[in-house]
C-alpha cells in the first residue's frame, strides 16, 4: 500500500448503498407474501416491472434475457436480488441480470453465481458482459443455464 490519500478507503458507493435498499425493501416484501403461488407470481411482476424501468438499450437486453432463461431453464423462479432481475433455484439466486446503468458501468453483464453448475476445471467464467442479444448469444445464454441449473 503506497500510503496516499488515494488509498484510503472511501466507504460504499452511492450506487452498492442504493442496490443494499433495494435488497432489503425485497427481503421485506417477500416475509410480506402469503403463499408460494402468490410469492413467484408477485416475484416475476416485480422483477417485470424492474425491466420496465431500464433504459431502452438495457431493457431489450433484460427482456431477452428474461424470455431465453423462462424458457430454456424453468426451474428458475425470477426475483429481485440487490435490484436486479435474478432466478433462483430454490431460493437461492443462480444467475441474474446486471443493467449497465446499475453501477454506471460500460455493458450490462448476466452473471452466475456459486449455485450455478458452470465448473470447467480450475478456473471458469461466472460473468458475461452483454452489449447486444442477438441469436448467437441467446443460445449461448440457453446453454449456461441449462448447464448452470444439470
Amino acid at each position: 500500500m503506497s500510503g496516499t490519500e488515494d488509498d484510503a478507503y472511501q466507504g460504499f458507493t452511492a450506487e452498492e448503498r442504493a442496490a443494499m435498499k433495494d435488497h432489503a425493501r425485497e427481503l421485506k416484501a417477500a416475509a410480506r407474501r402469503r403463499s408460494r403461488a402468490d410469492k413467484a407470481a408477485e416475484a416475476e411482476r416485480d422483477v417485470l416491472a424492474k425491466i420496465a424501468e431500464m433504459p431502452e438499450s438495457d431493457r431489450i437486453m433484460a427482456e431477452r434475457v428474461h424470455a431465453v432463461i423462462t424458457a430454456d431453464a424453468p426451474a428458475l423462479a425470477p426475483k429481485l436480488w440487490y435490484g436486479m432481475p435474478a432466478y433462483a433455484l430454490d431460493g437461492k439466486v443462480v444467475c441474474f441480470f446486471q443493467s449497465a446503468e446499475k453501477f454506471k458501468a460500460r455493458y450490462a453483464t448476466l452473471g452466475f453465481s456459486d449455485q450455478a453448475k458452470l465448473d470447467d476445471g480450475p478456473m471458469w467464467a461466472a460473468g458475461f458482459a452483454l452489449t447486444e442479444v442477438t441469436a448467437e448469444v441467446e443460445a449461448r445464454i440457453s446453454a449456461l443455464v441449462k448447464q448452470a441449473v444439470s
